[in-house]
C-alpha cells in the first residue's frame, strides 16, 4: 500500500495556491497591458480621423492586433487550467499553444503587409504630416514600454504569454521607428523615411513571429522539447542498474513547460521491476525534469537463443536502446 506523508497534503494545497497567484498575477498583468493599449488605440484613431492622417490610423490596426494578442493569452490562461474531463483527457492545456500560434501567424501577415506596403510608399512617397506621426509616436512609445513591462512580469515561458509579450515589443520598436521617421519627414521633408522604418519592424516581425510559429508547431507535431534529446534519455534510461532494454520511447510536450515521456522498459529476471521503475522516474525528473511518466517495465526473458537483446515486440514503436550486456554470464539477461 505504501506509506502516508502527512504533510503532502499540505505540500500540494501550497504548490497549487502557489500556482493559482501567479495565474492570477500574470492575469492582472496582461489585463492592465490590455487597458492601456485599447485606451491609446482608441485616442491614436480620433486623433488620425481628425488630421486625415493614414498612418496613424494604420497604426492603430497594428495596435489592434496586440488588443487581439492579449484578449487570446487572457482567454487561453483562463479556459487552459480547467481539469480535464470527456473526451479532453489532457484538458486543455493546449489552448494556449493555440494563442501562441495565433499570435505568431498574426505578426507573420502584419510583416508581409509592411513589406507591401513599405515598397509602395518608397516608389510612391505620400505626403506625410512629420509633427503629428512625432507626437503621437512618443506618446505610443510611453504607452507601450508601460504595456510591454507589465507583460514582461508575467510568466514568459508559457509560449502563450511570450506570444503578447512579441507583439508588444515589436509594436513598441514600431513606435520608435515611426517617431524617427517622423522626425526626419518633420524636418527635412524625406517622406521615404517612413516606409523604410516600415521595412525594418517588418523585419523584427518575422523574426518573432517564426520563432512563435516554429515552437508552437513543434508541439502541435509532439516533436521532442527542444533542448532535449530522446536518445541520450534512452542511453542514460538504459544505463542504469537492471535495465536490459528501452524501446517504445515517446517523448513529447503537452503544452509549454509540460514534458511527457513513454516507454518499455525491460529489466533482468532478478531484478524488482518497482523498485527499478522508481530509478528510472528518479532520474527522469532530477536530470530532465520530466514529471508526467507512463512506464511499462517488464522482465526480460530468462534464456535466450542468441546473446543479443531482442525487442519485446517484432517491430516495435519509436526508439530502441539496449544496455551494455559485456561481463553477464549467458542467461543471465
Amino acid at each position: 500500500m505504501g506509506t502516508h506523508d502527512p504533510d503532502a497534503h499540505t505540500q500540494t494545497h501550497a504548490h497549487g495556491h502557489q500556482r493559482g497567484v501567479s495565474a492570477d498575477a500574470d492575469r492582472r498583468y496582461l489585463t492592465g497591458a490590455l487597458v492601456l493599449i485599447v485606451g491609446f488605440m482608441t485616442i491614436e484613431v480620433v486623433v488620425g480621423v481628425l488630421a486625415q492622417s493614414l498612418a496613424l490610423i494604420s497604426d492603430a490596426g497594428h495596435m489592434l492586433t496586440d488588443a487581439m494578442a492579449l484578449v487570446f493569452a487572457l482567454v487561453a490562461m483562463r479556459i487552459a487550467p480547467r481539469p480535464a474531463r470527456g473526451g479532453f483527457t489532457y484538458g486543455l492545456r493546449r489552448a494556449e499553444i493555440v494563442s501562441a500560434q495565433v499570435n505568431g501567424l498574426t505578426l507573420l501577415l502584419l510583416a508581409v503587409y509592411f513589406v507591401y506596403e513599405g515598397i509602395h510608399r518608397l516608389i510612391q512617397p505620400p505626403e506625410v504630416e512629420g509633427l503629428y506621426v512625432v507626437v503621437t509616436g512618443v506618446a505610443g512609445i510611453a504607452v507601450n514600454i508601460v504595456a510591454t513591462w507589465l507583460v514582461s512580469k508575467a510568466n514568459r515561458s508559457s509560449l502563450n504569454v511570450e506570444g503578447a509579450f512579441q507583439h508588444l515589443l515589436n509594436d513598441l520598436f514600431a513606435f520608435i521607428g515611426t517617431t524617427a521617421a517622423g522626425l526626419v519627414v518633420w524636418l527635412t521633408g524625406w517622406a521615404r523615411a517612413d516606409a523604410i522604418s516600415a521595412l525594418l519592424v517588418a523585419a523584427l516581425m518575422v523574426k518573432a513571429g517564426w520563432g512563435l510559429v516554429r515552437d508552437s508547431g513543434r508541439v502541435f507535431m509532439e516533436a521532442a522539447p527542444a533542448g532535449l534529446d530522446p536518445d541520450e534519455v534512452g542511453a542514460r534510461t538504459a544505463a542504469l542498474e537492471h535495465v536490459v532494454e528501452v524501446h517504445d520511447l515517446h517523448i513529447w510536450e503537452v503544452t509549454s513547460g509540460y514534458p511527457a515521456l513513454s516507454a518499455h522498459i525491460l529489466v533482468r529476471p532478478e531484478a524488482v521491476c518497482h523498485d527499478v521503475r522508481a530509478d528510472v522516474e528518479n532520474m527522469l525528473h532530477d536530470q530532465y525534469g520530466i514529471e508526467h511518466l507512463t512506464l511499462q517495465v517488464d522482465h526480460a526473458p530468462a534464456k535466450r537463443n542468441d546473446a543479443e537483446p531482442r525487442p519485446h515486440c517484432p517491430d516495435p514503436h519509436g526508439r530502441t536502446h539496449t544496455a551494455d550486456l559485456s561481463g553477464i554470464a549467458p542467461g543471465t539477461a
